[in-house]
C-alpha cells in the first residue's frame, strides 16, 4: 500500500469493531527499512487505551488494517495493548 505521509496527519483511528481510538498527530518512519513503523496518536479514548498521564500512544503500524477517510486498526484489548507497547519499548532499548 503506497500513501503520502501527510495524508495521515489529523485522521481519526478506529478499531475494526468501531471503537474510536484517537487522532493521528505524527508518523514514525523506519528509514533503514523504508516503511512506517508507528502512528503517534493523541486524544486517546480512555476506553480503548489506558494512557495514564501520557499525552498519547504510539500504535504499531502492523496493527493497521485499512486507510481511507479514517484509519482502521485491529481491535486489541487494553491488556494486550499495554503488553505490546512494553515489548516495543524494550525492542527500541535493545537497538
Amino acid at each position: 500500500m503506497e500513501i503520502e505521509l501527510s495524508s495521515l496527519y489529523g485522521q481519526d483511528i478506529y478499531t475494526d469493531r468501531g471503537v474510536y481510538v484517537g487522532k493521528i498527530e505524527d508518523v514514525s518512519v523506519d528509514i533503514k527499512e523504508k516503511r512506517i513503523s508507528g502512528l503517534a496518536v493523541r486524544n486517546i479514548n480512555p476506553y480503548a487505551f489506558k494512557v495514564g498521564k501520557k499525552k498519547g500512544v504510539i500504535i504499531p503500524y502492523r496493527w493497521v488494517t485499512a486507510i481511507g477517510d479514517i484509519v482502521l486498526i485491529k481491535h486489541v484489548s487494553r491488556r494486550r495493548a499495554a503488553e505490546e507497547e512494553k515489548e516495543g519499548e524494550e525492542e527500541e532499548i535493545e537497538k
